[in-house]
């Protein structure tokens, strides 16, 4: 299920950038072989609870991590919560890679690895145990966090789609 995410105003915003990975890349060409960077930057807000990624290619990695935030501001995506974790547990999947999301009880802090505790602590979830199933390449496992931070629902959506009154579900 892919849901169209409403822009959301970055001025107001108070954005932390994590850096998950930088790739040398080469394209070999008639002269030989021209050397880039690219650059998969998380960007998130802990207040907001709003969490977004990006990827970025230049010829210096200063440049390259520069464009991953840009891109990253303009993919940004709100995360629900209840109290300090997440309501259900849930399972997102993008290529190989698939990230089980469970919520945890208050003191149980972070407990994922690499790429998934950049989304998890951008997105501001302070109670979570995750698992990295599947490809660890860290842009599907950051896409699959992401999609599976989209699958989270509040009570109130879920009453709405099932047509039933809050206090029943």
């Amino acid at each position: 299920m892919a849901f169209i995410a409403k822009r959301i105003d970055t001025s107001a915003l108070q954005l932390k950038e994590t850096v998950v990975s930088i790739n040398r890349v080469t394209k070999v060409v008639k002269g030989g072989k021209n050397l880039s960077f690219s650059a998969l930057v998380v960007v998130g807000d802990t207040a907001s609870k709003v969490v977004g990624f990006g990827t970025g290619k230049a010829k210096e990695v200063p440049a390259a991590i520069k464009k991953g935030i840009e891109a990253a501001k303009k993919n940004l995506r709100k995360v629900h919560m209840v109290e300090s974790t997440i309501a259900h547990q849930v399972t997102g999947r993008f290529g190989a890679g698939l990230v089980l999301l469970k919520p945890a009880p208050p003191g149980t802090g972070v407990i994922a690895g690499g790429p998934v505790r950049a989304v998890i602590e951008a997105a501001g979830i302070p109670n979570v145990l995750t698992k990295s199933l599947g490809s660890r390449n860290p842009h599907n496992a950051v896409k699959a966090t992401i999609n599976a931070l989209e699958q989270l629902r509040d009570k109130a959506e879920v009453a709405e789609m099932r047509g039933l009154a809050i206090e029943k579900v």
